[in-house]
């Protein structure tokens, strides 16, 4: 017998494919017009922490062990203590209800939506879940597998490459569980200020919604540390109620493959959460906890791996800002470039991999086309400065050239 869902159970609409699947779509098995480079995916390629290998060493006989679900006493007393540093919370962060492992920071992304419908238990026929657009596409798997839906609010120019606050309808927000916000924001590197992240705060205690802060790329930055979340909440001075941070290892110190990360905030809804995912989700092992202990105690590395970073984007400017204008963002490793007078994102996509061998994401499969045809990813490429300088420099020059030769 087969079973079909109540058409009333909201769902929400998923891309067909990654933004990778599609860019393979589209390029083929066409040829590359010069010695390959791939500016696309953000995996960082810059140096392990030092250590990496002689905490594993030592731990190594933990991978023999399942670990606690909510995490090692160590691990959760360094997350808060980290957390406390940066963004000068005065102790305030509860490390034994108010800090979570994570494998990776996505599978807080991606379950946290769960638990918020869970929790909030609004008595609504739609909830709904907010999210930029363009967006890190788990978050439409989060509404998804949350039976919400995904409403996404275009982060263009004009509204700083951050949703509009001021756009939102009471309605909608008294319908909301969770909103999702991306600072450093991916694609486009804009950074949420202290009073724009007190103003959804504001909205979240207002309306009954949660707040996920994805703050992945909170510690590769130009020059002024970008405001977080928690830090907010903090100068408001009535506690962490409806909002959770997440990060991980794999941006701040190159540890992608380690798949550690945390959700810190909300100790009222953390406690509960990790209930949830001792059913569901897989703990972290000890050994890569034991590794993020030495690594959110050390800032040697993380200072290299951004002064890395800044010395790539110093080299864009001073390639594309004469075809362009400034590319260089606060914050992330992305550039996010309007290529529009030069046929728009998929068309330029194209073209630099067949005539210059680049190859670059189109902003648009990194967005959502909306009912009304528009996409705010059509003008845009997004490209990548995680490989080394030499590489980054020597695709750059190839796409200032082909920009200033197709203009």
């Amino acid at each position: 017998m087969t079973s079909t869902m109540p058409a009333s159970t909201p769902r929400a609409a998923l891309p067909d494919a990654n933004p990778f699947q599609r860019l393979a779509a589209l390029l083929g098995d066409t040829r590359p017009g010069a010695d390959p480079i791939v500016l696309t995916i953000g995996e960082p390629q810059h140096a392990l922490p030092p250590f990496t290998g002689e905490v594993l060493m030592e731990n190594l006989a933990d991978f023999r062990r399942y670990p606690p679900i909510e995490g090692s006493p160590a691990f959760r007393a360094a997350i808060a203590a980290w957390l406390d540093r940066r963004y000068n919370l005065g102790g305030t962060i509860d490390k034994d209800k108010g800090v979570l492992p994570l494998n990776g920071s996505r599978e807080g992304l991606s379950f946290g939506a769960i638990s918020a419908r869970d929790q909030l238990a609004k008595d609504v026929a739609r909830p709904a879940v907010i999210l930029p657009n363009p967006f890190y596409q788990t978050y439409a798997a989060a509404a998804h597998i949350a039976g919400a839906e995904a409403v996404m609010l275009d982060t263009g120019a004009d509204t700083g490459f951050l949703p509009d606050l001021d756009a939102l309808e009471p309605e909608l927000l008294d319908r909301t569980i969770a909103f999702y916000v991306a600072s450093p924001a991916n694609p486009q590197g804009a950074v949420a200020s202290l009073a724009y992240w007190q103003k959804l705060i504001g909205l979240a205690r207002r309306h009954r919604f949660y707040v996920f802060a994805d703050e992945c790329y909170s510690e590769i930055y130009r020059s002024t540390p970008p405001p977080g979340v928690l830090e907010a909440a903090h100068a408001l001075g009535e506690g962490y109620s409806m909002v959770v941070a997440l990060n991980s290892l794999s941006k701040r110190s190159n540890l992608a493959g380690l798949r550690c990360g945390f959700a810190a905030g909300d100790p009222d809804f953390l406690s509960r959460w990790v209930k949830f995912r001792g059913l569901a989700a897989p703990q972290v092992p000890l050994p890569a906890q034991a590794l993020a202990v030495r690594a959110y105690g050390d800032e040697a590395h993380v200072i290299e791996n951004r002064r890395l970073y800044n010395e790539k984007y110093e080299i864009a400017e001073s390639l594309l800002s004469p075809i362009l204008g400034p590319v260089t963002p606060e914050g992330g490793f992305f550039l996010w470039l309007d290529v529009s007078r030069w046929g728009g994102a998929v068309s330029v996509t194209g073209r630099l991999w067949t005539e210059v061998g680049v190859k670059v994401l189109p902003g648009s499969y990194l967005a959502s086309t909306q009912a009304d045809g528009r996409n705010p990813g059509d003008p845009y490429i997004r490209v990548g400065l995680c490989a080394p300088s030499a590489l980054t420099g020597e695709a750059l020059e190839r796409v200032a050239r082909w920009l200033g030769g197709a203009a």
